[in-house]
């Protein structure tokens, strides 16, 4: 059984905390099919990758930023299909206060919604797509993270569902488990676990105050 020591945990937010492959899937494809983009090669990067980012591989020649802007806040607007995933609100809230953060490939307003839609709480820590200059895979999103917490790196568990996360994670200098969500497991191969659901984890502190993390 996998077990992990850590000080803090670092959540993705999209196919961790909260199940969105519908309306991110919708979302984007009525995006491709108005912009003339094909809509599978979106939806073969847009996992886990800044809204700005996609765009900016699959339609160079349109305006990212602004593309990206209206996608976002139509998607905040619209939480139709989004759900919470099993077992998310008892983890979270059975974690104490100051040791978990959100680092999200979405914006703020996306993320808080989707999280207050789904009875989540809001993290004290939340890194958005707002916030960082290079979105994931580059470390910058779960070192902010981290940092924010006041934690090094090395004291952090991430929970991710992509790969790009998991790359992202580990460029940071951090463990991850992955959950086989969005993905198959075996696109998961390079993180340190792997969970099929967050009820598999069971969360416990050991007489340092140190979180373990069982699979």
């Amino acid at each position: 059984m996998p077990s992990f020591s850590c000080s803090a945990i670092l959540f993705d937010l999209d196919g961790v905390l909260v199940d969105s492959t519908r309306q991110v899937d919708r979302e984007w494809r009525e995006w491709a099919a108005r912009k003339g983009v094909d809509g599978d090669a979106v939806m073969a990067i847009a996992h886990g990758v800044r809204t700005i980012e996609v765009i900016r591989r699959v339609a160079p020649h349109l305006n990212a930023a602004a593309e990206a802007a209206a996608i976002e806040n139509h998607e905040a607007g619209d939480q139709t299909g989004v759900v919470v995933m099993p077992g998310a609100a008892d983890l979270v809230k059975s974690i104490p206060s100051g040791r978990w953060a959100v680092v999200t490939s979405g914006s703020r307003l996306l993320a808080q919604n989707r999280l207050r839609y789904c009875g989540l709480p809001v993290p004290d820590v939340l890194v958005t797509s707002d916030d960082v200059t290079n979105g994931k895979p580059h470390p910058e999103p779960y070192l902010q993270g981290a940092a924010r917490l006041g934690f090094t790196p090395a004291e952090c568990l991430v929970i991710e569902d992509a790969p790009a996360g998991i790359e992202s994670a580990h460029a940071g200098g951090m463990k991850v488990v992955g959950l086989a969500s969005t993905y198959p497991s075996e696109k998961l191969s390079a993180a340190d676990a792997v969970a099929h659901q967050l009820a598999q984890l069971r969360l416990s502190q050991n007489g340092t105050g140190k979180l373990i993390v069982e699979i």
